[in-house]
């Protein structure tokens, strides 16, 4: 089983959490490059939020990779993250009152520097600016880039505010979104989902159903995602 990486302080084990899951699937998969779907994200989005430490994320990847090996009759490769959400579930468990909840402790480096906090705000207000139905939010994200300077000391703050914004965004978006569009977007998600649901709970099932269809509405509408772990 592959080595696991300590559980560090926010913001650096918050940024690091897709990266390491993305990594460690493909290197368990072992079949030459592999992309995270629409799926994939929302999912790993989804235990991000809900504070499932990163340890317990790739360790259910590995469990699932070796119950997958130990099978006499593999027909196919394991496609998708959402395989590995039993696992996953099952090590969350396990640490429970163990590991460090991501967001605790003393904050560490930045992986950016200020100017490209900067940037990467005034883009999205230079985004959103000639989009009548936006720019509010455009005034809110032009607001934070002037106080860069005081919000990059806090970084949980400011993702706090990122996010209460970039939920009034998805409320607008969902306020002009047709009946079609919605059903379409949900046959796509029960269509990737469907050889999945046996291995999530209720609870997961609802929270990635919500990160999904955000996910796909955000881009469906040429928006911007708001959350610094987008700032690349």
């Amino acid at each position: 089983m592959a080595a696991e990486p300590e559980e560090v302080a926010w913001p650096s084990n918050y940024f690091n959490y897709f990266t390491e899951v993305e990594e460690r699937f493909q290197k368990a998969r072992g079949t030459g490059l592999w992309l995270m779907s629409p799926l994939d994200w929302a999912l790993v989005e989804a235990w991000k939020n809900a504070g499932i430490p990163l340890t317990a994320v790739l360790r259910g990847i590995d469990a699932a990779f070796e119950k997958w090996r130990s099978r006499k009759n593999r027909i196919q490769n394991v496609n998708s993250v959402a395989y590995c959400a039993q696992a996953v579930l099952v090590e969350a468990q396990v640490m429970a009152g163990v590991a460090r909840p991501v967001g605790s402790g003393k904050q560490s480096a930045a992986p950016f520097s200020l100017e490209e906090l900067q940037s990467y705000l005034r883009t999205n207000v230079a985004d959103l600016t000639p989009r009548a139905d936006y720019q509010e939010i455009a005034a809110g994200l032009g607001r934070l880039a002037d106080e860069a300077e005081t919000l990059y000391r806090d970084l949980e703050e400011l993702e706090r505010r990122l996010t209460a914004l970039e939920d009034k965004m998805i409320a607008i978006a969902r306020s002009h979104q047709t009946g079609d569009q919605l059903l379409q977007a949900r046959g796509e998600l029960d269509r990737q989902l469907r050889p999945y649901r046996g291995k999530m709970t209720a609870e997961q099932l609802t929270m990635l159903e919500k990160q999904y269809l955000d996910r796909q509405l955000l881009e469906t509408n040429g928006l911007p995602r708001l959350s610094l772990f987008y700032l690349k």
